[in-house]
């Protein structure tokens, strides 16, 4: 396959201050005159932060390691993990080797053609879409599967990954790894060793789907300010796999009165200068108002794990994320695992408001049936 630069350029590139500081932390680790070596980590880095290597990114690159343009191109175009034309925000990789192929890869690729679009490496619907079939993946006892962004989906139907697509185009993470049931790659028919003992438990999740889990985002171009997943930020949820729903979360004394959308939003509760004014804790009720919490994730850039988190945090109810003053935006930012800059970069707040009306448009004609009564 002939792989050359794409016929449209931008017209410049440059890493973003954090990225920059870690392309440097890179060629530092090779001696002097050897600095050629991070050719493959930079290129990588800068395809991670824009999508695609373009020819700024192949001269930048280049100036960086004292090479000549030409050296860069020769690496960029020979490996195929470089993207060398525009892919869209989820670039789908569909394995097509030997195992997929036998599995069912070309009706995975016929969902693609019907989804997404007919023609591979090509970005459909405003961006948002792309598809290709690659090599082999490296999950073949979990065949046919894909890849999209950094996270696998495997043990696929055409129906799942219809389901998958689907949901990504409505803003929310599917989580990823087996779709049939498996924990990993054991045999579908069963373990037949390694058994867990009578009485033992496993945890719900393997690891690795458990780290996508817990940043919930497997997406996002870097910047070199992504939340990273720690130890005990895994390891809990691993042993303790998160809730479905908020009924599961920790119950609170005292609750607040559900603020309804539109109405003032006031913290007189709190000691005055109890917390800093760029980072305070939204207010926060004991539990779903009724039992019956709001499905957060309708809000783009919340998933199940940063549901739960809110949910553990007392936050059930679209109004409640509508009414959140920039102080409050600050502290979810900060505090909550996973959502940092999200609530700012996807207007939490302005779909939840939106939400919360149409919810409220949605209730009114329970309120004609009463003759004009009112339910408590």
């Amino acid at each position: 396959m002939l792989r050359r630069l794409h016929h449209e350029q931008p017209e410049s590139f440059a890493f973003t201050e954090a990225n920059l500081e870690w392309a440097k932390t890179q060629i530092a680790k090779y001696p002097e005159g050897r600095q050629a070596s991070a050719v493959i980590p930079l290129l990588w880095r800068a395809q991670e932060q824009e999508g695609w290597i373009s020819r700024p990114i192949i001269e930048t690159v280049a100036k960086m390691l004292g090479l000549a343009n030409i050296r860069v191109l020769e690496v960029a175009s020979f490996y195929f993990m470089f993207q060398m034309s525009p892919v869209g925000r989820y670039n789908v990789q569909v394995c097509g080797t030997t195992t997929c192929m036998i599995c069912g890869a070309e009706d995975l690729i016929s969902v693609c053609k019907e989804k997404i679009g007919p023609k591979a490496h090509t970005p459909y619907r405003e961006g948002m879409f792309s598809w290709e079939e690659v090599e082999c993946l490296g999950a073949c006892a979990n065949a046919p599967m894909v890849q999209i962004g950094k996270d696998f989906y495997e043990d696929l139907t055409t129906e799942r990954f219809a389901e998958i697509l689907d949901e990504l185009a409505a803003g929310r993470v599917p989580t990823p790894g087996p779709q049939g049931g498996r924990y990993a790659s054991e045999p579908k028919g069963g373990l037949t060793s390694l058994i867990i003992p009578q009485g033992e438990d496993r945890n719900s999740r393997n690891a690795s789907v458990q780290l996508a889990v817990a940043l919930e985002d497997g997406q996002t171009r870097i910047q070199g300010t992504e939340p990273v997943a720690d130890a005990s930020m895994i390891n809990s949820d691993m042993a303790s796999p998160a809730p479905e729903k908020a009924q599961d979360a920790p119950q609170r004394s005292a609750p607040p009165p559900q603020p309804e959308p539109g109405s003032e939003h006031h913290h007189e509760d709190r000691p005055e200068g109890s917390e800093e004014l760029e980072a305070m804790q939204p207010q926060s009720l004991a539990e779903a108002v009724e039992g019956k919490p709001d499905d957060l994730q309708r809000i783009p850039g919340i998933g199940p794990a940063i549901e739960t988190r809110l949910n553990e945090n007392g936050v059930f109810h679209f109004s409640q994320i509508a009414q959140w003053s920039d102080a409050e935006v600050a502290w979810v930012e900060r505090e909550i695992p996973g959502a940092a800059g999200r609530p700012t970069r996807d207007d939490w707040r302005a779909a939840a408001a939106r939400l919360a009306e149409e919810e409220v448009a949605e209730r009114e004609p329970d309120h004609n049936d009463t003759h004009g009564e009112s339910r408590d």
